[in-house]
């Protein structure tokens, strides 16, 4: 058995997306909000996968380092890295793709989360970035389904 729980980290960033050809090209912000959903086979002498508080300290904190009242920024924006770097102070995060919610959620779950929890004895398996109220997207470990098992495991047509 699994145990899964949640701790939800608020924040606030600008970005821009890059080429995105109508108005989220322009910088603009979002107070978002991150979900980080963390699963553990053990439950401590207190019955709990892990204590809440730790994971607020080791999401919040490098949320608050590196994202929090920054923008982030698609390395391949290099207009847009260029116009940051010409104002004093500022605060930038470099993303290897757009700054989309799917693409930090995906990079909070697979270059920020391994790194956090590294001897925790939890796993991250699933991160939902807000972009508002209304919106938003979530990157979860894959696990194959049973469609692509069979089709991994099926006979080859013979013709």
């Amino acid at each position: 058995m699994s145990l899964n729980i949640m701790r939800r980290i608020k924040f606030c960033a600008g970005h821009r997306l890059h080429k995105h050809g109508g108005k989220c090209e322009f910088f603009h912000g979002h107070n978002y909000v991150a979900d980080f959903h963390v699963t553990g086979d053990h439950v401590d002498d207190v019955g709990r996968v892990i204590d809440f508080a730790e994971l607020k300290r080791l999401f919040k904190g490098w949320i608050d380092e590196h994202w929090d009242h920054a923008f982030l920024l698609n390395e391949a924006d290099e207009n847009g890295i260029h116009a940051l770097k010409q104002v004093v102070p500022c605060k930038m995060y470099i993303l290897p793709a757009n700054p989309t919610a799917e693409g930090m959620a995906t990079y909070l779950l697979e270059s920020v989360c391994p790194k956090l929890l590294k001897g925790t004895g939890v796993t991250c398996v699933k991160v939902a970035i807000w972009e508002t109220e209304d919106s938003f997207a979530e990157a979860s470990i894959d696990t194959p389904s049973r469609v692509q098992e069979q089709e991994e495991w099926s006979e080859p047509m013979v013709s």
